[in-house]
């Protein structure tokens, strides 16, 4: 009962807000929504502590879905550690983000509308992460897809708000058609698509072949880079990223919700939850590797020069994204779970307080136009401070002093050496790429700090003197969030990456026993994976903190520090010693600035390449093929000839009978001719 109140107490709420808001008003509609949402949270921190620590796995059957012939799919809700984390990620920050938004869209006219998509964005993420097989997987993810499609385009008449979830929703449908010729595939392979039939399937099938547009295929490969494909659009990857930085366009609470809990976490958790498909997979783990390494990287980029705050910190998770796909990639999969649910707190901190900056500054995004404001929003500013020190891994190697990302984003990056020397694909190549990027990432953080807060104002006056801070029921839940970001990753380091992480993952029998940064978990509860926490630096707290191993360099250890330091200094030199000099390289560069601040004109080449070639083809089939040809040959050809014959025969209907008579005396005239001519011919 406790878990069908975790995930269809959010789609009640939805259901409530979006369809009864004049029986229950707009303030009705915000606070049953809402309500519903924190006792779906404090039930799931109660179920992470039943799952993940006392081992009480289970599955609910809420529902018979499918039965034709030998397929079977029921509606199942699979309860376990897995699971657990996501609950508590999606519920918590979704929560929050309902509070939050009661400040937020005071002013909205249309608050009902807005609650009630933001429950039912909820309802389908929990649906698709409680998911026991792939059909119902497949439900959810289209759920999130429609829900981020409403949310993005909510203020429907911005033009812009309208293109960017166009945008989104055709981006998904690309990853979405992968992702269903996975789920075939597996069917026609397997026969099932419940988890534990498939998994339990997948090393006798290992070496099986199938033939896939003419071409023999390693089946397991098929599946698994499918399903990537699937994950490659929810989490925007690398080509099919586009989506992610214009989702901005819909309110902050929105960005919020689907770059720290719902949607873009999706692709990371089912690669997580196929983990035995993937271990079976090397080519495409390898491809996984690159992809996420590639995006870590690319994303970076694109952030050190955006002047939106919003975009800047979409640009953020789009590069944590690939941390947690190319850790998946080389194996480690607990470790992308830890720097996923890090992530979710220090993230939706620093978008909920980038919407807390919004609003003081009346709805200005342009860091160009902002700075001194630290004066005028102490609290932001602390709270924004938090998340920017959680997602650069500020911290003390060799010690557990750090903040959440320091524990998760440093492990990420020191597994991929590791992996790197047990021999996995791409694994040092990972590593190098973590540690560029976290230069970056530190880089353009502090620059956001030090555009907004720090400075002379450089916007305009009246706006500067009349920002404020944010009412209190905006500043709560960045409280909150704040608490997580500062002690998320030193709480749960030894349970999800340390001494505990065997017993931790232990009671998820979909990811037990498979592989965890290149060591069976299941060996036993003192043998733990080679990518655990290995910030100690002396043999006790190695053996404490990362079950004795002790084979990373200290120069491993120290250069995602070092990394981060190097960032923050540079920026500081850049926007505090000399303000100015950032503007004047901007302007004196002919190619690296605008390349990258038109984000490697990805826009533009899908442009020239897809969109503009799809019309041209939308025109022909339209202009040749339908008026032409369907059009000339229907409407104007046969069907417009028979129009006119009927108007020229109804010419004789004239209601005269010497007519009628005369017509009759020339069919009887012409029926003699024919029988006198037939009968001439037969002589």
């Amino acid at each position: 009962m406790m878990y069908l109140a975790i995930v269809f107490l959010p789609l009640l709420g939805a259901f409530i807000a979006g369809l009864l808001p004049r029986f229950v008003g707009h303030r009705g509609a915000q606070l049953i929504s809402t309500v519903f949402l924190v006792i779906s949270a404090l039930l799931s921190f109660y179920a992470f502590y039943d799952v993940a620590y006392l081992g009480h796995e289970t599955t609910v059957e809420v529902a018979r879905w499918f039965a034709i012939g030998s397929f079977e799919a029921n509606w199942t809700l699979r309860i376990d550690t897995l699971t657990a984390v996501m609950l508590v990620v999606v519920t918590f920050v979704s929560c929050l983000v309902h509070i939050y938004s009661w400040g937020y869209m005071a002013e909205d006219p249309h608050k009902a509308r807005f609650f009630a998509y933001l429950s039912m964005f909820t309802f389908f993420m929990l649906m698709l992460v409680t998911s026991d097989n792939f059909m119902q997987v497949f439900f959810g993810w289209e759920g999130v897809g429609l829900s981020s499609y409403l949310l993005i385009g909510f203020w429907y008449k911005k033009p812009t708000a309208n293109a960017a979830a166009i945008k989104a929703f055709v981006t998904n449908r690309i990853g979405d058609f992968g992702f269903a010729l996975g789920i075939m595939a597996i069917f026609a392979i397997f026969g099932s698509l419940s988890f534990d039939t498939v998994f339990a399937a997948v090393s006798a099938n290992s070496d099986r072949a199938y033939n896939f547009l003419g071409i023999d295929f390693n089946a397991i490969e098929l599946i698994a880079i499918l399903l990537f494909v699937g994950a490659m659009g929810k989490s925007a990857q690398f080509f099919l990223h586009v989506w992610l930085p214009d989702a901005m366009e819909g309110p902050t609470p929105v960005s919020a919700l689907i770059h720290a809990a719902t949607m873009v976490t999706a692709g990371v958790f089912l690669v997580v939850r196929c983990a035995p498909i993937f271990d079976a997979a090397p080519v495409t783990s390898a491809i996984v590797t690159i992809i996420g390494a590639l995006t870590a990287f690319f994303a970076a980029t694109i952030g050190l020069v955006q002047n939106d705050i919003k975009r800047v910190v979409a640009y953020s998770t789009c590069s944590q994204l690939g941390y947690m796909f190319f850790a998946a990639g080389l194996g480690m999969y607990n470790v992308a779970m830890f720097h996923l649910f890090t992530h979710a707190f220090f993230k939706a901190l620093l978008f909920l307080g980038a919407g807390s900056v919004i609003v003081g500054m009346h709805h200005e995004q342009d860091m160009r136009k902002m700075g001194g404001l630290w004066r005028k929003m102490p609290f932001t500013w602390i709270f924004m401070l938090i998340g920017t020190l959680a997602l650069t891994g500020f911290g003390i190697p060799g010690t557990s002093f750090g903040f959440a990302g320091f524990f998760s984003k440093d492990a990420v990056i020191e597994g991929a050496w590791l992996a790197g020397d047990a021999g996995r694909s791409f694994g040092h190549l990972a590593f190098w790429v973590g540690v560029v990027a976290a230069l970056m990432t530190s880089f353009y953080s502090w620059r956001v700090i030090f555009m907004t807060f720090h400075g002379k104002p450089n916007g305009d006056a009246h706006t500067f003197e009349h920002a404020k801070e944010s009412p209190l029921v905006m500043m709560v839940p960045l409280a909150l969030l704040a608490i997580g970001a500062l002690f998320a990753g030193v709480m749960f380091k030894k349970d999800f990456i340390g001494k505990y992480t065997a017993d931790f993952w232990q009671s998820s029998t979909v990811i037990e026993g498979t592989v965890f940064a290149g060591y069976p978990v299941k060996e036993s509860a003192d043998h733990v994976p080679a990518a655990t926490d290995t910030h100690a630096t002396d043999d006790k707290a190695k053996d404490e903190y990362s079950g004795g191993h002790h084979d990373i360099p200290l120069w491993v250890l120290w250069s995602p520090f070092t990394a981060m330091a190097l960032g923050f200094a540079f920026s500081y030199w850049l926007y505090i010693l000399h303000p100015g000099r950032a503007k004047k390289w901007a302007n004196q560069s002919r190619f690296l600035h605008p390349f990258l601040y038109n984000k490697w004109y990805f826009d533009e080449l899908y442009d020239a390449v897809l969109v503009k070639n799809v019309k041209r083809l939308g025109d022909l089939l339209w202009k040749t093929g339908d008026q032409k040809l369907v059009d000339g040959l229907g409407p104007n050809g046969f069907a417009a000839l028979t129009a006119v014959i009927s108007r020229k025969a109804a010419k004789l209907q004239s209601g005269y009978v010497y007519h009628y008579a005369f017509v009759m005396l020339i069919g009887l005239v012409g029926f003699v001719t024919w029988s006198f001519m037939r009968g001439l011919g037969g002589h």
